[in-house]
């Protein structure tokens, strides 16, 4: 079952331009640790921030929210698995959120696709509920073969 769906386009340069205007203070409001670090070790650091920047953007979206109603920038965080694939982990009021959406007897997961293609960044994120484990009530039945 489809929660939420979000997209957003970020300008490379125009983040590129923030971060050269605001450096630390801007790094430090919106993105985590271990967002600041994976970009600061890519050879083009704003493109990086760029796509967490808009996937941070599309999740309010998918949240239903936008950035209002008390979500924070880092209440939202793009982390990467070993294969490379982009994750995104969510604390404070956007994981309330989350639970306040997801059905009864469901867990939500996050999927979010980054790109970029300089000078654009851009992100897609669809919020998915599916029964949780071992509750045979919920659990769908499997076609026969």
């Amino acid at each position: 079952m489809i929660l939420g769906v979000g997209t957003d386009l970020a300008n490379i340069d125009r983040i590129r331009a923030v971060l050269d205007r605001h450096g630390d203070r801007f790094r430090t409001r919106v993105f985590t640790e271990v967002e600041r670090t994976r970009a600061e070790r890519t050879l083009n650091p704003a493109a990086t921030y760029a796509k967490r920047w808009a996937a941070k953007e599309a999740c309010s979206k998918a949240l239903g929210t936008g950035l209002r109603m008390g979500i924070a920038w880092k209440d939202m965080a793009v982390s990467n698995l070993r294969t490379g694939q982009p994750v995104m982990h969510v604390t404070g009021w956007a994981e309330d959120r989350l639970r306040a959406m997801t059905p009864a007897g469901m867990d939500a997961t996050i999927h979010v696709s980054l790109t970029d293609d300089d000078p654009w960044a851009q992100a897609f994120v669809v919020i998915a509920a599916h029964p949780l484990a071992g509750d045979a009530a919920l659990t769908l039945p499997h076609p026969v073969p």
